[in-house]
């Protein structure tokens, strides 16, 4: 598979991009309604994707050669949903042929949440809204 026809995969739902926070005494992790500091929550695109590992040095690069170990990626992901040999979700983009496939069926990130240059690392905990499953 070339970059491009991996790159191509990434359904464009933002939840990578949500900040995530991890209990150290019971490995549980929690997604927050706090986004990455590059992330554009109402185009759902990182704003300096290029860059993004330089910027951000906690930015993480999804290959095929560690999506299968990304615990923390949403079970929705196509990049793990292929590491564990189920394929893409009708409501994916290469699938649907729509790119809105992905908010109409509850796929997608709210376009309303707060950038992480806007919150405290000590006030994160404020924002969780559930737990990853």
């Amino acid at each position: 598979m070339t970059e491009a026809e991996w790159e191509s995969l990434c359904d464009g739902c933002g939840k990578c991009c949500v900040v995530l926070l991890e209990d150290e005494d019971t490995d549980e992790v929690y997604e927050t309604s706090v986004s990455c500091q590059l992330f554009d929550a109402k185009a759902r695109r990182c704003t300096a994707y290029e860059r993004r590992f330089a910027l951000v040095p906690g930015c993480v690069q999804v290959t095929p050669q560690n999506a299968g170990t990304l615990s923390w990626m949403p079970k929705s992901c196509a990049y793990r949903r292929l590491s564990e040999g189920r394929g893409l979700a009708d409501w994916h983009p290469l699938v649907s042929g729509r790119r809105e496939s992905v908010a109409e069926a509850g796929q997608a990130v709210s376009p309303n949440l707060r950038s992480e240059a806007r919150v405290k690392a000590s006030k994160l905990w404020r924002y969780v809204t559930g737990q990853r499953r």
